[in-house]
């Protein structure tokens, strides 16, 4: 969607997240911005005022501006990372000059090592270690970084294996922050049991860590040992800020405590269902940046995942961003399977609102199918009933809004993790365009071959030369050489 500058609407403009795009006469993108609110956030370069107010910087922006787009996305935590990948393709002169162009940090932990440690990186590589993140409260994550690595006894030094050497010239053991594995203090499956917990903690399980935290902090306060009290209320309030449900974008991501039972038997009695529905199925679809747009779904049982049965589509027939179009052609697929048809599930959910169930039910109607649909709206938490005008309002702590919202929260994450597979696979093959020698016919081959140039990555040379006809020894080599620097 894009407009003149002289023709700004704001009531076109969505109040949800999203990541806005400035573009100058010439069309050149010259600013990449994200905002928890499109509409208020994009208000601030229009207002007539502002142009005159404003720091030389962002005066020269405003003035530069001829058109603007933006582009809506469904959690904050993707506007971030739509953002960082449209600086990183358009390299925009603004935001180098305003300097909004870095990278969140995000932890990482090599479970390669004997003795793993924490670690700040800005750049996920595909390394084999373990990515957290990322996190946009920079201070508080790194604050909290160094208390974590002190509390669970991690050690801070750099070398892979250290040794009696590198204690030498340490001080951490002195002051008890570090559990000395290079003196043998501590053995591996003990340290290794460290950082399962530590995990866990970064996951968002902090309520047995925080309450220890609470009553030591209580117990400063009352032997008058304020300085020390306050260093435990900051800590307090950083786990909970950086640490919280909406910060976090993890790969490995799950929900540590399921409902079960209890919130199956709350859904059978707010929707008046003749019986539980153990057996549930979740639909969402993801189209980050509007491409590889692809849907995934999820299955509980029992009120808890059962992974075997989850489901990736990639969308087919649908072009450009249509949500309501894509839960078509994705519950139509699901349900119409001929060879194996699944299990019919009891309830079906999709994630969104009335547009996504009425094409939903549109489906199960013209398949002939006696399954109950309804759907979770984001904002609100209300769940939309074919039928009924007003939604079902269920309390917070209500375990049938809790099964709902897991269920949810886990069709998108498993859409998410599917969709940036696509496009790191699609970057990653588009490396092979820049090899000199590797034409389309070549690149077709290796691909075929291999399926993947991250698949290719774990091979040698000698193996590209027995798959792929027609790639001798030297372009192999130059082949392995960039691929694999290019990381």
């Amino acid at each position: 969607m894009q407009y003149k500058k002289s023709e700004y609407r704001p009531d076109k403009i969505p109040q949800g997240p999203g990541v806005y795009i400035f573009r100058n006469q010439l069309k050149e993108v010259i600013y990449v911005g994200k905002a928890k609110s499109l509409r208020k956030r994009m208000a601030n370069y229009f207002q007539a005022a502002r142009s005159k107010t404003a720091n030389p910087k962002l005066r020269s922006l405003i003035q530069t501006i001829a058109f603007y787009e933006f582009r809506q996305v469904k959690t904050e935590a993707e506007s971030l990372i739509l953002e960082s990948k449209l600086i990183k393709e358009f390299t925009p002169r603004f935001n180098t000059l305003m300097r909004d162009d870095k990278r969140y940090p995000m932890l990482k932990i090599d479970l390669s090592e004997n003795f793993p440690r924490l670690q700040l990186a800005r750049v996920k590589k595909d390394d084999g270690c373990k990515y957290l993140g990322p996190f946009p409260e920079t201070g508080a994550l790194k604050a909290t970084l160094d208390y974590l690595s002190r509390y669970f006894n991690l050690r801070t030094c750099s070398p892979r294996e250290p040794d009696e050497e590198d204690y030498a010239h340490c001080h951490d053991d002195l002051i008890r922050h570090c559990s000395a594995p290079c003196m043998k203090r501590i053995s591996k499956q003990d340290y290794q049991a460290k950082i399962k917990e530590l995990i866990s903690v970064i996951g968002g399980t902090t309520s047995a860590l925080q309450s220890k935290l609470k009553e030591e902090m209580t117990k400063e306060a009352a032997n008058m040992n304020f300085e020390k009290a306050a260093i435990l209320r900051d800590v307090i309030h950083n786990l909970d800020s950086v640490f919280q449900v909406k910060n976090r974008n993890f790969t490995n991501t799950s929900h540590q405590n399921y409902p079960g039972e209890a919130g199956v038997v709350s859904l059978q009695k707010h929707l008046k269902m003749d019986k539980p529905p153990e057996h549930i199925e979740c639909f969402d679809i993801s189209n980050i940046m509007g491409t590889f747009t692809v849907a995934s779904m999820v299955c509980f049982k029992g009120g808890k995942p059962s992974k075997k049965d989850y489901r990736h589509y990639r969308i087919q027939t649908v072009e450009g961003i249509d949500d309501f179009k894509s839960m078509q052609e994705v519950t139509m697929r699901r349900y119409m399977e001929k060879e194996g048809r699944p299990q019919l599930p009891d309830l079906i959910l999709i994630d969104g609102g009335k547009g996504q169930l009425h094409k939903a039910c549109d489906v199960i109607e013209f398949l002939g199918l006696d399954i109950p649909v309804i759907s979770l709206a984001k904002r609100e938490e209300l769940i939309f009933i074919p039928g009924k005008i007003e939604p079902l309002r269920l309390e917070r702590t209500d375990p049938g809004l809790r099964l709902a919202q897991c269920l949810r929260d886990e069709a998108h994450r498993f859409a998410i993790s599917y969709n940036r597979d696509l496009r790191r696979n699609r970057l990653l093959d588009s490396l092979l365009d820049d090899i000199e020698g590797v034409g389309n016919i070549r690149k077709l081959a290796i691909l075929k071959a291999f399926g993947s140039v991250r698949n290719l990555r774990r091979h040698n040379a000698d193996e590209l030369i027995r798959r792929v006809p027609g790639i001798g020894e030297k372009l192999a080599q130059q082949i392995m050489q960039f691929i694999k620097k290019e990381n």
